[in-house]
C-alpha cells in the first residue's frame, strides 16, 4: 500500500522541521520545501534513515512568483499528496514607513501569495479525492496588533481569514477535506534570531516549544479543528481580544511588555 505524502514549506528549521519529524514518524513520505538546500538535504537523509520513508527535497524561495509556480505544479501533480503545511514565513522589525519596502513586499508575497497559490494547487485534487488536509501556520499575531510589526500582523490576519473562508467553501460542498489555521504565540525557533528580535524582552511563561505547537496542530487535525491556538495563555488572549472595545484593545497592545520593548528598540536601534 502506498504511503500518503505531506508537503511542508519552511521545512529547514523550527516548526517546519518538527512537522517533518512528527509526520515521518507517522509514516508519511515527505516533500520538504525551503530556501536552504543544505539543511533540507541533511534533514531528508536523517528522516530516511530513521523512518524508512521517501523524502523529496525542493529548494525554492516562495517569495518569488516563478518559484512558487514551480512548486505549485509539483504539488498539483502528486496523486498521493494528503497534507500541505504552509509554514514558510519570516518577521521584520521597524515602523512600516521607515522599513525597506522590498522586505514588506517579500513578506506579503510569501505569507499571502505563496499560501494562496499552493492551497489553490492542491485543494481541487484533494476535494476530487475526498481526502486531505491543509495547515496554514498563522499566528496569535493575526488576532492582535504590534508597533513595528504591521505587515507581519496583517498578513497573519489574512491567513486566519483565508483559512476560515476555505472552511466555508468546503462545508458548502460537503467536502471531508480538513483545513486548519495554526496560531501559535512566541515559539522557540530561529524565527526571532533572523528577525533580530530580543527574546529576553518576552516573559519565559509566554514561550512555547515547536514540539508542543506541532503536537497541538496534529491533534487538531484528528478532531477536524479549524483554529488551533496552542497554550492556555494564548487561548485566553484570543478569546478576549474580540470581546473588548477597540480603544481598550489598542491601549493594552501598546502597553504589553514585549511591545514596549519593541518600541524602545525602534527609538534606539543601536
Amino acid at each position: 500500500m502506498s504511503k500518503p505524502v505531506a508537503a511542508i514549506t519552511g521545512a529547514s528549521s523550527g516548526i517546519g522541521s518538527v512537522f517533518a519529524h512528527k509526520l515521518a514518524a507517522r509514516g508519511y513520505d515527505l516533500i520538504l520545501i525551503a530556501r536552504r538546500g543544505d539543511r533540507l538535504q541533511q534533514l531528508a537523509a536523517e528522516l530516511e534513515r530513521a523512518h524508512q520513508i521517501g523524502v523529496a527535497v525542493s529548494v525554492a524561495d516562495l517569495s518569488l512568483a516563478d518559484e512558487t509556480d514551480r512548486i505549485a505544479a509539483r504539488l498539483a501533480g502528486e496523486p498521493r499528496l494528503d497534507l500541505l503545511v504552509n509554514n514558510a514565513g519570516f518577521g521584520t522589525k521597524g515602523r512600516f514607513y521607515e522599513a525597506p519596502l522590498e522586505e514588506q513586499l517579500r513578506m506579503h508575497r510569501l505569507h499571502i501569495g505563496a499560501t494562496m497559490r499552493l492551497t489553490h494547487a492542491v485543494l481541487g485534487p484533494m476535494v476530487m479525492r475526498a481526502h486531505g488536509a491543509i495547515v496554514n501556520v498563522a499566528s496569535v499575531a493575526g488576532y492582535t496588533r504590534s508597533p513595528g510589526s504591521v505587515s507581519y500582523c496583517s498578513t497573519k490576519a489574512w491567513m486566519v481569514a483565508f483559512t476560515e473562508g476555505i472552511y466555508l467553501d468546503l462545508k458548502s460542498a460537503a467536502s471531508p477535506v480538513v483545513v486548519q489555521a495554526l496560531c501559535p504565540g512566541f515559539t522557540y525557533s530561529e524565527f526571532h534570531d533572523v528577525a533580530g528580535m530580543d527574546r529576553s524582552a518576552i516573559a519565559k511563561s509566554l514561550w512555547l516549544s515547536a514540539e508542543d505547537v506541532v503536537e497541538a496542530s496534529l491533534a487538531g487535525l484528528a478532531s477536524r479543528k479549524l483554529f488551533v491556538v496552542p497554550g492556555w495563555r494564548y487561548k485566553l488572549i484570543v478569546g478576549l481580544v474580540h470581546r473588548i472595545p477597540v480603544r481598550l484593545r489598542l491601549a493594552l497592545e501598546g502597553a504589553a511588555p514585549h511591545n514596549r520593548a519593541r518600541l524602545e528598540q525602534l527609538r534606539n536601534p543601536n
